[in-house]
């Protein structure tokens, strides 16, 4: 499956891309959403797709969003967040469809400008929770930022851009304070730091966007030595500091990307055993169905 550029992202809307805006510190726009919708080309169901770009949006309206393996039903107020990390899209249920949202590149947050590195906010973690529903209250707190965020994209203030990123770090903190306070402080310890880096590590394999494409740590002890730790000290650690053990996860993330692959691509279970690391299409059936009950062949179907 081809992932999803901001140029693709324009096509999608039937919108022309504005060279001018953020021509040279990456890209950000900000849309109305029952404008967007009225001038799609197609029906209003938003592709399941992986986007090269982040995306905020604030919901007024009854959708569906689709994240991953998550379904979330919306019933009125929401703010969602999409990263390059997780495919994702959101069906309106009705035509009573408010609330505006914003993308933006890497690039347009950049560290150098923001102060922050994109991947290691909580909010965008492929594991993170990024649909919340809101109060009337908190849908208008938020209603006035990206109202701000308008106002400055229409100026002519030299210094606009700079507001904008204000804007949206104060939205994306909006969002993580939300979320359970576990999910967004971590211990400056020697556990939480190898934690930290060995689900980063689990994280950078995926996507799995080409047959041609196949994990290289599949084990405990691959990520062990990737470390440079011994293996029963990584599993210690991992038990101690989350509750489960290394294999877990392992199991968890591959299982996550094989149910995606299967129902998102045409590919052959052949392929996306290979793609997963599993050097015969027997070990991966084996694996799959001890994970979900399911053999592939019935998952997909």
């Amino acid at each position: 499956m081809k992932a999803t550029t901001i140029k693709d992202f324009y096509r999608e809307i039937n919108a022309e891309l504005p060279e001018a805006i953020g021509k040279y510190i990456g890209h950000f726009n900000i849309f109305n959403i029952a404008d967007m919708l009225a001038n799609l080309k197609t029906d209003n169901v938003m592709p399941y797709n992986r986007r090269m770009y982040y995306k905020i949006s604030l919901i007024n309206g009854r959708n569906r969003a689709e994240y991953a393996d998550k379904v979330v039903n919306i019933d009125k107020y929401a703010l969602l967040f999409g990263s390059p990390k997780v495919p994702y899209k959101y069906e309106p249920l009705d035509d009573k469809q408010k609330g505006k949202f914003c993308v933006f590149t890497d690039e347009f947050l950049i560290k150098s400008k923001s102060g922050v590195v994109l991947d290691d906010l909580p909010i965008f973690n492929s594991n993170g929770y990024p649909v919340f529903q809101l109060s009337k209250k908190e849908y208008k707190e938020l209603a006035v930022l990206f109202k701000k965020m308008q106002t400055e994209i229409d100026s002519s203030y030299a210094y606009k851009y700079d507001l904008i990123r204000n804007y949206i770090l104060e939205i994306i903190h909006f969002g993580q304070k939300l979320q359970p306070n576990t999910a967004l402080y971590s211990a400056q310890t020697a556990s939480k730091r190898i934690t930290s880096l060995f689900l980063e590590l689990l994280e950078r394999q995926f996507p799995i966007e080409s047959t041609q494409q196949q994990l290289k740590l599949k084990s405990a002890k691959d990520f062990a030595n990737r470390l440079a730790i011994h293996v029963n000290h990584l599993n210690t650690t991992l038990k101690e500091s989350t509750g489960n053990t290394t294999t877990y996860f392992i199991s968890k993330r591959i299982t996550q990307e094989a149910k995606f692959l299967l129902k998102q691509t045409n590919w052959t279970v052949s392929e996306i055993a290979y793609s997963l690391g599993f050097d015969e299409v027997a070990h991966f059936s084996n694996f799959f169905k001890k994970q979900t009950s399911f053999s592939p062949n019935k998952f997909r179907n």
